[in-house]
């Protein structure tokens, strides 16, 4: 099964072009980060289950599908945050849950410092969005927070991801798939995507 999905879609491309710019401010960063977030959320549901149903049109009687799987969404605060509202506005009836984490700038690892999951699973699919998959010490992190509470398929959507936090990643949770608008070269020795986008982070909500 592949468990990389790189986005070929010309759309993609173009809007990712337009917010590795660093002339792009953050109202269209904003913006940018949305539509790139529905655009590689159609990609990664293209798996969920639906059962036929019947529709009454004006016509007569159509034959179609309605889903079935129940989907959450779990944005890595801060930067997963401007991935929601697009996905969200495909898939009203999601739900939206946040945990929190940073990365320490001398250690590179994850600091978790809020987790607002319910009691228990609530969903079949859980979705987890950040827009930069550099080390994946936040992916990892997370991900084994959502098994632990009991989620048991999950995938991972970013926009931009190096080499390296794939690897990480993929040794951590082989089972978990990766859906990225692109993959880049590699890290820099902050950790950092070259050539990447900058910080996420600080782009979306102007804290650059």
């Amino acid at each position: 099964m592949k468990m990389i999905h790189e986005s070929n879609h010309p759309l993609t491309k173009h809007k990712l072009t337009m917010l590795r710019k660093i002339s792009t401010k953050p109202k269209k960063f904003r913006e940018l980060v949305r539509e790139l977030a529905l655009l590689l959320c159609y990609e990664a549901t293209a798996d969920l289950a639906t059962t036929p149903i019947t529709a009454q049109t004006p016509m007569g009687e159509a034959h179609g599908q309605e889903l079935t799987d129940t989907i959450g969404l779990i944005p890595i605060l801060r930067a997963g945050l401007g991935m929601v509202d697009g996905i969200w506005e495909m898939m009203p009836g999601a739900e939206v849950w946040h945990i929190g984490l940073y990365r320490n700038e001398e250690t590179l690892q994850p600091v978790s410092y809020y987790n607002k999951l319910p009691t228990n699973p609530t969903v079949q699919v859980c979705l987890v969005l950040d827009p930069m998959l550099a080390t994946g010490g936040s992916a990892i992190a997370t991900i084994d927070i959502l098994k632990k509470w009991g989620a048991t398929r999950i995938k991972f959507v970013a926009i931009l991801a190096a080499p390296e936090g794939i690897a990480a990643l993929q040794a951590a949770h082989p089972d978990v798939p990766i859906h990225v608008a692109h993959i880049d070269d590699h890290l820099n020795e902050i950790g950092y995507i070259v050539p990447g986008l900058g910080d996420a982070g600080d782009r979306l909500f102007g804290t650059a």
